[in-house]
């Protein structure tokens, strides 16, 4: 199959293979995620077979974490341009039309990182101005409602998670680093499962109303508060994937992220790994 369709959180894209066949085999963490083929797609995604890397264009940013790089920047054309790197090998590049909508890609090593990196990253861009975010966060479902666990790296996210899923009868992991949140037509907003799940294998095709957001804070004791207006804002903003210095992405962020706090309680929990700490959190933010 030249085509490869994906809906995740009721948004469309395509990855032209252009023939390669064993895109669909590599890509197995998206199988819960095909669809049909339809024209309304968020963007296309083709392979190409020559090499898109330049040494003519402007970087912006470089984002470094545990042995992978992403260098942002744009071509003379003022197209976007992004080099994947994993360790001191480039795995791909790709350069995209002003609106993101249209991308190809060339993979030079690590075909599966770089494409879905891609992949990722795409999703993000197009959906910035469609009430869509991308969170880094671990999310479990607990009582028919999702909840989110945000922080700093090393904060504990999976830990808290993985607490919940070991005390708190009926919780399962609905993704464990990369979820959607998007606010529906009714104004629900609701958490999805997505193909992108850090380190953890949990790529599910499941969403749920968000019952919660809980920023946690390592702490040798176990507290959780409430947090509203500005405080709830911020909490939520650095959890949140985004090219910020592109103003119009990041309006239609800002308008998502108010949206996100007013309609969704946000938490702060002060916590230990333990038990106490899961136990607190469920019952003040789902019981309470």
């Amino acid at each position: 199959m030249k085509e490869l369709y994906y809906k995740v959180a009721g948004h469309v894209f395509v990855f032209d293979t252009n023939g390669y066949e064993g895109a669909a085999e590599q890509l197995q963490q998206y199988d819960d995620f095909k669809t049909v083929p339809t024209d309304d797609t968020i963007f296309r995604l083709q392979l190409v077979e020559t090499s898109l890397a330049s040494e003519e264009f402007h970087e912006e940013i470089r984002q470094q974490d545990e042995g992978q790089e992403i260098v942002v920047g744009h071509l003379p054309s003022g197209d976007p341009y992004f080099e994947f790197w994993l360790g001191s090998r480039r795995s791909s590049v790709l350069v995209t039309t002003p609106d993101y909508r249209s991308a190809k890609i060339s993979v030079e090593s690590s075909w599966k990182f770089g494409v879905n990196n891609a992949i990722m990253i795409l999703y993000a861009l197009t959906t910035a101005n469609l009430r869509t975010a991308l969170f880094h966060s671990s999310v479990v479902s607990y009582q028919g409602r999702g909840y989110m666990f945000l922080g700093k790296s090393g904060t504990g996210k999976s830990t808290h998670s993985r607490l919940w899923l070991k005390y708190i009868e009926g919780t399962e992991l609905v993704n464990d680093d990369n979820p959607v949140v998007r606010i529906c037509d009714n104004n629900e907003a609701r958490v999805y499962g997505s193909p992108w799940s850090g380190k953890t294998p949990c790529y599910r095709n499941v969403d749920y109303p968000i019952g919660a957001i809980v920023n946690l804070e390592q702490a040798p004791y176990n507290n959780i508060r409430r947090m509203k207006g500005v405080r709830a804002y911020a909490a939520i903003v650095a959890s949140i994937s985004g090219k910020r210095w592109d103003s119009q992405l990041a309006d239609g962020l800002h308008r998502t992220e108010k949206l996100i706090v007013g309609l969704v309680p946000v938490w702060h929990l002060e916590c230990l790994p333990d038990e106490a700490a899961a136990r607190l959190c469920c019952t003040t933010t789902a019981n309470g």
